[in-house]
């Protein structure tokens, strides 16, 4: 697990970001970490690198604790979770390959 931060953090912050990270890591211990500041909307963003098909995933593990988070504590905290560029870079490669059906002719 890799971690970066670039945001100030509140120690209630910065236990809520490292108890949404621990979450994460127990189901996808390849995840890595960015926690950033952001603006829309203003609060704490940990931005997730998990290489899976689908990053919906992610928000299944720590969606109902975030929601807790926001709405108990008040904390603006968010998860934005995302794909290695590698594999979003190899998706595209494959669609670009892919070959069209041909279109129905216009009649």
């Amino acid at each position: 697990m890799r971690s970066e931060s670039r945001a100030s953090l509140t120690p209630r912050m910065e236990e809520a970001v490292n108890e949404l990270k621990s979450l994460i890591t127990e189901r996808f211990p390849q995840a890595t970490f960015v926690v950033e500041e952001g603006f829309d909307p203003k609060g704490t963003y940990l931005v997730t690198t998990v290489d899976i098909a689908d990053t919906d995933e992610v928000m299944d593990v720590v969606g109902d604790r975030l929601v807790e988070l926001q709405v108990t504590e008040g904390l603006p905290l968010y998860v934005t979770p995302l794909r290695p560029i590698e594999r979003v870079v190899a998706q595209l490669r494959e669609q670009e390959q892919a070959t069209l059906p041909s279109p129905l002719p216009l009649t």
